[in-house]
């Protein structure tokens, strides 16, 4: 039981604790419905009895106004140092959620078409949401979903054939496939001609055909070799930002069993026909809007894929619950589809959390692969590097664009902002990494281990006796409050929020104190190797790795 569950033991179920604002309050406070002070005077004559184990961790209870407040006892703060040096990697993980299988599904971008920004969106809130949720003792496995056949590969392929990049007539063998154009722009090419160009649109749609029915041998040659190639770019993306997926599903896996759930809903009466579609009426008083599951070519569509796709992913993993990480433009669709999968699969619709985000937009403005106005995922980080010059390494890129789209809840866009999220002096990614790299810098320099200290944390140390309010010893204790919250809401910005005030208190303290060679060195170093492991459990979180040197 932590310090956190120990007080709401005490206080009762009816006052919710939180953390002050103002320090000056209190590490805890909560509201007392009735009077503060008869609360105040009950939670006293508790702590007399022994039965309590908080009552050696409270210095004071104190009454402001309606609130009762707790200030926590030096001796817990030297307590809770020593228990960060102890649990090491550790510190912070709980087993709350041992018993729950939980499949987190994000980034999910389609072959013959370029990784790009919303990609990194997906990637990175998917991939801090999954280690969050482990962190609780969770069985996670992370699930890609990508697009490997539907109208956009048919465009990609027309586009191929007539890219300005060099005609592909004929077919080319695998290794030089590569270098004969981008698939990206292929895209753009076939996309652009499918809304100009009815001959084009017309040969677009026969490829399209001929993909589902791989009968083509040429079509099917070009689709297997750019869909290798696709996919083979995809993995190289995935390492550079930390992200190994244990599932991969495909649409061209979940299209024929899609269709086949649509058909027995059509008989069901979930689904009816329309001018030779299949579709799901929508119903306006609820907020759903009429989809295509199965078009006039008798081809799902991407609803019905999914529809397919969930019950899929149960059948391969057996889930508790279903993370799906998407972009915040597919809302209205989204809530289509849990409407009928509630009426097809309802045990799974309620296994089933979407979890939106918003767009990542750089200053030039919005972009689109249909026209090929695409920022890819390479190019970006690509600039990153060139603004960070010397100082920069991919560690350093990642954990800028990582901590910039973080730091946010996951419903908002955000605009990428190059100077400040590149600024090692506060409120970024590397500032985050550089804090942690100083405090292991000082531990490296210093002759007496720091776990020299942890034999006397049963003793107050001299500096926590005159406990300044707002020290980075109460901040630390707070770790695992805080990753159980993010983990719990879905919101890494929880964490990234914590991890700069901690890093900011750190370097304050830094700045202020003499910690090698100082009276207090074995305790100053023990805060100093707790601050570090903190900083380093938390960007792991986060999907940030701290480099060895900065």
């Amino acid at each position: 039981m932590n310090i956190a569950e120990e007080l709401q033991k005490l206080v009762g179920e009816g006052a919710k604790l939180e953390h002050p604002t103002d320090l000056t309050h209190g590490d805890y406070s909560c509201f007392a419905k009735g009077s503060a002070a008869e609360l105040a005077a009950k939670i006293n004559l508790q702590l007399q009895n022994v039965q309590y184990p908080v009552l050696n961790k409270i210095a004071k209870v104190e009454v402001v106004g309606g609130f009762v407040n707790f200030h926590l006892a030096p001796k817990f703060f030297a307590q809770s140092i020593a228990e960060v040096i102890k649990e090491k990697n550790n510190y912070g993980h709980s087993k709350k959620l041992a018993s729950q299988k939980t499949v987190v599904e994000y980034t999910d971008p389609n072959p013959f078409k370029e990784f790009h920004i919303g990609h990194l969106m997906s990637n990175t809130i998917g991939e801090a949401i999954s280690r969050l949720i482990e962190s609780q003792g969770a069985e996670v496995k992370r699930a890609c979903y990508q697009g490997d056949v539907g109208l956009h590969v048919a465009k990609a392929i027309w586009g191929a054939r007539f890219h300005p990049d060099g005609e592909l007539n004929t077919p080319h063998p695998i290794q030089d496939y590569p270098a004969a154009f981008s698939w990206g722009r292929a895209y753009a090419c076939g996309a652009k001609a499918y809304e100009e160009d009815e001959n084009a649109k017309t040969k677009i749609l026969e490829i399209n055909k001929k993909i589902y029915s791989r009968e083509d041998n040429e079509i099917n040659h070009i689709y297997d070799v750019g869909r290798k190639v696709c996919l083979e770019m995809f993995e190289i993306d995935y390492a550079r930002l930390g992200t190994k997926f244990d599932f991969y599903f495909f649409e061209s896996q979940t299209g024929e069993f899609g269709k086949k759930v649509v058909e027995e809903g059509l008989a069901k009466g979930v689904f009816e026909k329309s001018d030779g579609a299949i579709i799901f009426r929508g119903n306006e008083k609820e907020g759903l809007h009429t989809r295509v599951f199965i078009n006039s070519d008798g081809l799902p569509t991407y609803e019905a894929k999914e529809l397919g796709l969930a019950k899929i992913k149960y059948d391969t993993y057996p889930y508790d619950k279903s993370v799906v990480v998407t972009g915040n433009e597919i809302n209205a669709y989204f809530q289509v589809l849990l409407k009928v999968m509630s009426l097809m699969f309802p045990e799974l619709a309620t296994k089933t959390k979407h979890l939106s985000h918003g767009m990542l937009r750089l200053p030039i403005g919005k972009m689109s692969s249909r026209t090929g106005d695409v920022i890819t995922a390479e190019s970006l980080l690509t600039s990153i590097h060139e603004k960070l010059g010397e100082r920069g390494s991919d560690e350093i890129a990642v954990a800028a664009l990582k901590y910039s789209i973080l730091r946010q809840s996951p419903g908002k866009d955000i605009i990428f902002d190059f100077e400040k999220s590149l600024s090692f002096e506060g409120d970024s990614g590397p500032y985050l990494q550089y804090t942690c790299v100083r405090a292991k810098s000082v531990l490296a320099k210093a002759t007496s281990p720091e776990k020299s200290f942890l034999g006397s944390s049963e003793t107050i140390p001299g500096p926590l006796k005159n406990l300044s309010p707002a020290s980075v010893e109460r901040l630390l204790y707070r770790f695992p409050e805080i990753v159980e919250r993010a983990a719990g809401d879905f919101a890494p910005n929880y964490l990234v929020t914590y991890l700069t005030d901690l890093a900011s208190a750190f370097n304050s303290y830094y700045a202020a104190n003499k910690i090698i060679g100082s009276e207090e060195e074995a305790y100053r170093l023990a805060l100093t190797a707790a601050v570090a492991q903190v900083l380093e459990n938390g960007l792991n979180l986060l999907g940030i790795k701290v480099p060895a040197r900065m």
